[in-house]
């Protein structure tokens, strides 16, 4: 078994030093894995900061994305991985280094699977530090997004998931260009009724830096993906 975790970065030279160290802590339970960095075209030197650590860490692989936009650096990061199993995983540590093991013992014990949902929001899961504001939104987004789509889950925006890398591969073409990648992602899974579990993660608000993330910039772009998906459960359902 081997898992290929993909980073995302954009700007997060002051950040890398913490998040490279964390994941070190996975060679006590994971083998054989893989740390893929994709520079999403940074300007403060976070590309030349990885070059450094990719000489001491033999896990760690660097490229950049072709054009800027979360989309594309998550289309690049699936097509480059070589394992497995590929879980995203977002450079600011607001998720536990800990669930990524969690993820990857339910995958490995559970050949079935296709993916492992996380949820902030169900029993057992942990939250700090989170805006008041955004939590308000995430609430109300993803609620609607599971009574749209007759779903369980509640936490369909969060980039932290793991998938097999053959079933990322059936849901290209990737369409969405920002952050709206991790709610079209999970949404394909779900209306082509593939095999994925929900469970419990924690999460807790970045330390270091500012969020990439603005509601304003990326709101209508959620909109699109979730039409998009929607209209695709429309003519699934109508093929069966």
């Amino acid at each position: 078994m081997s898992l290929s975790i993909i980073i995302p970065i954009y700007n997060e030279v002051k950040q890398l030093n913490y998040t490279i160290k964390k994941l070190q802590t996975l060679k006590k339970k994971i083998h054989n894995y893989e740390l893929i960095f994709i520079d999403d075209l940074s300007n403060d030197g976070s590309y030349k900061k990885l070059t450094t650590f990719k000489k001491k860490y033999s896990q760690i692989k660097i490229y950049k994305n072709i054009k800027k936009g979360l989309g594309g650096a998550i289309k690049l990061g699936i097509e480059k991985s070589k394992k497995k199993y590929v879980c995203i995983f977002m450079c600011d540590l607001s998720d536990d280094v800990n669930d990524i093991q969690k993820y990857y013992k339910i995958m490995k014990s559970n050949q079935n699977l296709d993916a492992v949902f996380g949820s902030r929001f169900v029993k057992n899961s942990k939250v700090k530090n989170y805006p008041y504001f955004k939590l308000i939104i995430n609430r109300v987004a993803n609620n609607i997004i599971r009574l749209l789509f007759f779903s369980k889950y509640n936490d369909f925006t969060n980039a932290f998931k793991i998938y097999k890398k053959t079933v990322l591969l059936k849901l290209f073409p990737i369409v969405s260009e920002n952050f709206n990648v991790f709610l079209e992602l999970p949404l394909k899974i779900i209306t082509r009724k593939l095999n994925y579990k929900i469970v419990s993660i924690n999460w807790n608000g970045r330390k270091i830096g500012v969020s990439k993330f603005k509601i304003k910039e990326v709101g209508s772009k959620y909109i699109f993906t979730l039409l998009y998906c929607f209209l695709e459960k429309i003519l699934l359902n109508k093929k069966i």
